[in-house]
């Protein structure tokens, strides 16, 4: 035990109170072999174990832990989580009242033991009446790149990123959906780690920086879902983007079944993207690998299996504040302008449940329309008579909410401003009557919005996250990238 580890419990043990003490904290690193330090406002265990050889973990390793009793510390922690696995590294977020700060990562030595953690201490009773959130973490080794230039080609931008940063891996960057010969006027730009990306972001961030005289906007980009394996097993849709806006479903279908007649169940399209719904599995997975960089009407397709989404939780995402109105993982408005779109990987239209097979927990109402045929007898209803799982936009839910509450219906308040191209954004102001005089008399995002609806529904967004935070509305299955970046 090193001269370090014991600054650490002795300065701890001076504030903090109740289960957590010094000789605890003592006895858990004599037991275990860890050590333990104190950094920017958290405290590591481990990183690495005790004999460990060769790098760290992989990517997918890691769960993040919320909703954790602010005076529980690593002496009760830690031996609960060992119950999954052989922890390689366990950081707990403090508070320099030496609190934590309700939240901490764990980093496992293999993904089996991480998913194994989800599985069995999400919603884990940790002390009576007290519940645990479990759920992976990720480090984001994406940036968003904004303002580009629409004439660039990804070797260009791929060549300025790298003399502008450093730990540049990669750029995507997609066709205009219009002009093939053109890009969207964004990019991705992968890094070699999240500390490169975070040091990236950092020197670009402040909204001067210029790339061929044109001023950028900088971001995180948004995370792909993560859909675990067992789930994507089960998957016969296809996720077909790069099309051409001229390109109907009745050519996507014959195309895709050229190599299979009769395979293909019904093809979905919207704008320059489709959903090909297979009859069996087999044929989606020949299909995508006979049709992926393939032309249809000129355009060099590419084709994936569809990852299943559950939109009930995807306003839930934060970000640190970044709800992207124009992520394709997040909203569903189908947007005149093609810049700012932040996430990579399918758009939502595809509903959460496939052909039998349902998101995770808590379930969606499957969105199709059905005919109404004359004599059809309907009986009027009141939207607060449905379930919480009826409802898809945010303003829906949080109307919902108050109304189950017994409060007042949220107001709304919408303000504007002109960007530096001319653009009118906005940006609403929600006020809740039945708390406006508690701890915050209104909610408003940091992010301006081009369009009525996106604004609406990106402040509902806003307020339902902070409502869970103070009431405790939802559960903590995603919560985690609220802390992340």
């Amino acid at each position: 035990m090193n001269e370090e580890n014991l600054d650490v419990t002795n300065g701890c043990s001076k504030v903090r109170t109740g289960t957590q003490n010094e000789a605890a904290l003592l006895a858990l690193m004599e037991k275990t072999g860890y050590n333990m330090v104190q950094e920017n406002g958290q405290r590591k265990f481990g990183g690495p174990p005790p004999g460990w050889e060769g790098p760290p973990p992989p990517r997918g390793c890691e769960v993040f832990v919320g909703k954790i009793p602010r005076d529980m510390y690593e002496d009760e922690l830690v031996p609960v989580f060992e119950r999954a696995g052989k922890i390689y590294e366990f950081r707990l977020m403090m508070e320099f009242s030496g609190e934590n700060r309700g939240y901490a990562f764990v980093m496992y030595t293999t993904k089996e033991e991480a998913q194994l953690a989800i599985r069995i201490l999400n919603n884990y009773e940790i002390r009576p009446g007290k519940f645990i959130g479990v759920c992976v973490s990720l480090d984001n080794c994406r940036l968003f790149i904004g303002a580009i230039p629409k004439e660039k080609k990804k070797e260009e931008i791929l060549d300025e990123m790298k003399k502008v940063t450093e730990g540049v891996v990669d750029v995507i960057v997609y066709p205009s959906a219009t002009d093939k010969t053109k890009n969207r006027g964004f990019a991705f730009v992968e890094y070699e780690s999240h500390r490169a990306a975070a040091m990236a972001r950092r020197k670009l961030i402040p909204g001067t920086f210029q790339l061929w005289g044109h001023t950028i906007q900088v971001d995180w980009a948004d995370p792909e879902k993560e859909v675990d394996e067992e789930t994507m097993q089960r998957v016969k849709v296809l996720y077909v983007r790069n099309l051409m806006i001229s390109t109907t479903e009745e050519t996507i279908k014959a195309e895709f079944n050229k190599f299979k007649p009769g395979a293909v169940e019904r093809v979905k399209k919207l704008r320059d993207y489709a959903f090909v719904h297979f009859f069996n599995r087999e044929d989606a997975v020949a299909a995508m690998s006979v049709m992926n960089g393939k032309c249809i009407d000129g355009a060099s397709i590419e084709v994936t299996l569809a990852k299943p989404v559950n939109k009930e939780s995807t306003w839930r995402q934060h970000l640190n504040g970044q709800i992207s109105p124009n992520s394709e993982n997040l909203l569903v408005f189908a947007n005149k302008e093609e810049g700012h779109q932040k996430t990579l990987g399918k758009p939502p239209s595809l509903p959460a449940r496939l052909n039998g097979q349902h998101s995770p927990s808590p379930p969606e109402i499957e969105r199709c329309t059905y005919p109404l045929f004359p004599g059809t007898k309907l009986t009027p209803i009141s939207m607060y008579s449905l379930k919480s799982n009826h409802f898809n936009s945010a303003v829906m839910h949080l109307d919902y909410y108050c109304n189950k509450n017994n409060w007042a219906p949220p107001e709304y308040y919408l303000y504007s401003t002109t960007s530096q191209d001319g653009k009118v954004l906005l940006v609403y102001k929600i006020v809740i009557p039945a708390i406006a005089n508690g701890s915050q008399s209104y909610f408003m995002p940091d992010k301006l919005c081009t369009t009525l609806e996106d604004a609406k529904e990106l402040a509902a967004q806003f307020t339902l996250l902070h409502l869970d935070r103070e009431h405790n509305l939802f559960s903590l299955d995603l919560c985690r990238r609220i802390w992340r970046k």
